[in-house]
């Protein structure tokens, strides 16, 4: 079995599927991997660090896609990378098939079997392969790191020959990965943190980290599958109430909440902007999704009454080496699942391979 990892071509992608400590894992179970030059680069992962992990470098995409069993990648292929796919062939993806429709039927159509690695069941024999924690781990931590870097202030408190200097606020709407992942970089870093959620659950987690737990509890926040999802105008109405409480004396806010499939929730309106103090912070994670503020702009930094508003696309890849480490350990776990003594074995009666599987013998299996 050939299993091709092509070169990113999508803007600003520093990732790499798998690393070589996971292809010498694969290698060693008996399967061909083959990696395109210079796909791991970006995430400092050279081409010798490859064929010492006993993978076959292959100069370019036509070569290496045209002649793959599977396909494995970080971002959703391009419509010139399916053309050069074979019929048959099983691709492995952040495939997202609720907002790409159009690719899902085109999957279908070339008859490619296809999984995505954001709709893997949210199950605890799962965990090893949630890409979407993992990556969501790499967003946390850099969101607050950018989020200091743009306040004009000391995030710790400072005890000077100038006199003290307090501690900043910082106010985490959202308590899932990266949320937990934001108050624990904030929280070293010595700021004074308060996180906001709608799910009870994640109180105890949120005091663990050392932050205050605000929120308004609504049990049907999260969904039967494990992600949330979209509350009534009324709950979001009280959301933000409660929100523009905390808003106004924050110092850094980072937004973090997303519903699979959906527009972001709007938590932070241009009221609430107008009401905080000048040169606050404002960093949105779910940019990508239409934002959780209403004056976010994805792919800008905006500043409003004195207040900077980040919206940056695809923080992991900032953070290239260690996001790919993970999203390969993720993705190993995953596909190795499907392998029994160096064959693919699709196994649809397992839950994580039904549930995670998009298109299958030029059938829609799922949006």
């Amino acid at each position: 079995m050939k299993i091709a990892i092509p070169k990113e071509i999508a803007p600003n992608e520093r990732r790499v599927a798998l690393i070589p400590e996971t292809v010498a894992r694969f290698v060693k179970s008996g399967l061909e991997v083959a990696v395109q030059a210079g796909a791991g680069e970006a995430a400092s992962f050279p081409d010798q660090a490859y064929t010492a992990a006993g993978a076959k470098i292959v100069a370019d995409a036509k070569a290496i896609l045209s002649d793959a069993d599977v396909v494995l990648k970080i971002q959703k292929p391009a419509n010139e990378e399916l053309a050069l796919m074979k019929e048959g062939s099983v691709l492995i993806a952040l495939l997202q098939p609720a907002t790409n429709p159009d690719l899902v039927d085109m999957l279908a159509k070339r008859k490619i079997t296809s999984f995505s690695m954001d709709a893997i069941p949210r199950i605890t024999r799962a965990q090893p392969m949630d890409v979407l924690s993992s990556q969501s781990t790499v967003a946390g931590y850099k969101a607050v790191l950018l989020a200091a870097n743009a306040l004009p202030k000391f995030l710790p408190m400072l005890t000077t020959a100038a006199g003290t200097i307090i501690p900043a606020k910082a106010f985490i709407l959202g308590a899932g990965v990266a949320g937990l992942q934001a108050i624990a970089t904030a929280r070293r870093l010595g700021a004074i943190v308060q996180a906001f959620d709608v799910r009870p659950a994640v109180k105890e987690q949120v005091e663990s980290l050392g932050a205050k737990f605000v929120g308004v509890a609504i049990e049907e926040a999260a969904a039967a599958t494990g992600y949330a999802k979209e509350l009534s105008e009324e709950h979001q109405r009280k959301e933000r109430e409660l929100i523009a409480q905390y808003a106004k004396d924050a110092d850094i806010i980072i937004t973090t909440a997303l519903v699979p499939g959906k527009r972001a929730p709007l938590l932070i309106t241009k009221e609430m902007v107008a009401s905080m103090k000048p040169g606050s912070v404002i960093l949105d994670l779910a940019a990508e999704q239409g934002g959780n503020c209403e004056l976010t702009q994805a792919g800008r930094d905006v500043v409003q009454n004195g207040v900077t508003i980040l919206g940056p696309l695809n923080l992991p890849s900032s953070m290239s080496y260690h996001a790919s480490q993970m999203y390969s350990r993720n993705m190993a776990s995953f596909f190795m699942l499907m392998v029994k003594e160096g064959k693919l074995n699709l196994d649809f009666n397992d839950e994580v391979i039904k549930g995670s599987c998009i298109t299958h013998q030029g059938q829609v299996l799922r949006h």
